[in-house]
């Protein structure tokens, strides 16, 4: 099962909004909104919150597949998010999400018994490639018992 299938199956959200998971590898996640009408705003464009959904998907994307060797023994989690809506968003978007701090850094401090913190910065693009918003997602390893 795909990154993309497995929130799918599990994020009520994902589904909702047929999210589309272009790519996902530990280094980069790209993740598509399609244009759909019963999610636009009062101007035709994509909905604010269905523009922070995409973003904190393709946020979660690359945690899993960064830190997916990482799930027996500790719960990613969301801790704290930010999002600047920089231009009009109209038609399909498409949100990429980078890791703020290499994955080998924060596997050290989950291997030294800390609950490590690390960004993972998102640039969400209407598909002339205008960035329409800005999103940093602060994540957490949270590890079991």
């Amino acid at each position: 099962m795909s990154i993309g299938e497995m929130l799918a199956a599990t994020v009520p959200m994902v589904r909702t909004l047929n999210l589309e998971f272009l790519e996902t590898t530990p280094e980069k996640a790209v993740v598509a909104l399609p244009d759909q009408s019963e999610y636009h705003n009062h101007v035709g464009g994509p909905h604010a919150g269905a523009m922070f959904t995409l973003g904190e998907s393709a946020s979660g994307a690359i945690v899993l597949a960064a830190f997916g060797e990482q799930l027996s023994r500790a719960v990613p989690l969301a801790v704290r998010a930010e999002i600047g809506y920089r231009k009009l968003a109209m038609g399909a978007v498409t949100a990429t999400a980078t890791l703020g701090r290499p994955a080998a850094e924060v596997v050290a401090e989950l291997d030294a018994g800390q609950r490590p913190e690390f960004p993972v910065s998102v640039e969400i693009r209407r598909a002339d490639g205008a960035v329409t918003g800005e999103m940093t997602v602060v994540w957490t390893l949270r590890p079991n018992g």
